[in-house]
C-alpha cells in the first residue's frame, strides 16, 4: 500500500511546477504537461517515487543509522525540526555550516566546545568568572546551540541526507555527493536531478 496517493498530492498542490522558461530539461520525464506557462507535475510518477524513496529511508532508519534532514527554508524549517525531533534524527534548519560533511572532525570540535561550556556551567566554575567573561561565554554558547544544537548527538556521518530544496541546499548536496552518502530530496521543474 502507497504512503501517499494521487488525491493527496492534488489536493496539496504538488502538481504545480515552475514556469515553462524556467524549467531544467532534465526533468521531462516527470512533467505531465503545460498549461498557461506552467508545468504540470505527473503525479502518478512522483508517489511511485515517493514510495520508492519511503522504502529505502525505512531501511536505513532501522537498521540505526542517522538520516541528517536539512531545510533552511523559512516555510519548512519549524515542520522538519519538529518531526524529525520526534524520530530522534538530527536536522539542520538554520544555516549549513560549509564543510560539515567534508569537514566533519572540526564541526565536532564545535560541539565539544558547546558541551564544555555546559560542564563549566554545572560545575560552578561560571561563579568564578568576570561579567564580561560571562557573556562573551553565554554568547558563544548560544550561537553554538542555534547553528550546532540539533546535530549534538551526531557523532559519526550521516548514513542518508534528506533535503527539502536541492537549488537552495546546492553546498549540502555537493559535500553529499563527494563523500557517497545518498541524498534524498524534494525537486521540481527547476531542479537539477
Amino acid at each position: 500500500m502507497s504512503r501517499t496517493n494521487f488525491d493527496q498530492l492534488l489536493q496539496a498542490g504538488c502538481h504545480f511546477g515552475h514556469l515553462k522558461r524556467k524549467w531544467n530539461p532534465a526533468m521531462a520525464p516527470y512533467i505531465f504537461m503545460e498549461r498557461n506557462g506552467i508545468h504540470i507535475i505527473d503525479l502518478n510518477k512522483t508517489v511511485a517515487k515517493i514510495d520508492e524513496a519511503a522504502e529505502v529511508l525505512k531501511g536505513i532508519a532501522k537498521s540505526g543509522k542517522k538520516i541528517l534532514f536539512v531545510a533552511t527554508k523559512k516555510q519548512a524549517k519549524d515542520i522538519v525540526a519538529e518531526k524529525a525531533a520526534s524520530v530522534n534524527m538530527p536536522y539542520v534548519i538554520e544555516r549549513w555550516p560549509g564543510g560539515m560533511l567534508t569537514n566533519f572532525p572540526t564541526i565536532r570540535k564545535a560541539v565539544k566546545k558547546m558541551t564544555n561550556i555546559d560542564k563549566l556551567m554545572n560545575d560552578g566554575t561560571f561563579s568564578n568568572l568576570s561579567k564580561r567573561e560571562l557573556l562573551q561565554i553565554t554568547r558563544q554558547r548560544a550561537k553554538l546551540e542555534k547553528n550546532l544544537g540539533s546535530i549534538a548527538d551526531l557523532t559519526r556521518l550521516p548514513s542518508a541526507l534528506f533535503v527539502i530544496d536541492v537549488m537552495k541546499e546546492h553546498i549540502a548536496v555537493k559535500e553529499a555527493q563527494r563523500l557517497g552518502i545518498p541524498v534524498f530530496a524534494i525537486v521540481d521543474t527547476n531542479s537539477e536531478s
